[in-house]
């Protein structure tokens, strides 16, 4: 069975389903179900985390790692300074989590140097962005 694909971009929600009282009934357990159902905006950044995380350890959920994480260094941009070392620190946290944590912060990294090349190119770009 194929599953349908949405045409939507991320960042945009979609409804989430109502019972027959019309009450709003979330169907998803994890914030993978959140962000597919209301888009990435919606999320915390400890449910973007606990997404790249993706499963938890005995006692510990995967958003509770990413609250332990937030909470020692303070902001994503806290983490990005941080030696993968320390989040080694973390309970919960192992080499595949912290590798692919690792490679979520160096696409952010990368899409941060495109956005500041670009407004170095283009002045056309930095006029919208500054009058924004």
């Amino acid at each position: 069975m194929t599953r349908k694909r949405s045409r939507q971009p991320l960042h945009e929600g979609t409804p989430v389903a109502r019972d027959a009282e019309h009450t709003v009934t979330p169907s998803w357990q994890h914030p993978g179900g959140k962000l597919r159902e209301l888009g990435s905006a919606s999320l915390t950044d400890a449910e973007v985390l606990a997404i790249i995380i993706s499963t938890g350890v005995k006692g510990r959920s995967a958003e509770q790692i990413a609250q332990d994480m937030l909470n020692r260094f303070g902001s994503f941009r806290g983490m990005s300074d941080q030696p993968l070392e320390r989040f080694l620190e973390i309970k919960g946290l192992g080499d595949v989590k912290v590798t692919r944590l690792a490679a979520a912060l160096e696409l952010a990294r990368r899409c941060v140097d495109q956005v500041v090349n670009d407004l170095k190119t283009d002045a056309s770009l930095r006029r919208r962005v500054l009058r924004d």
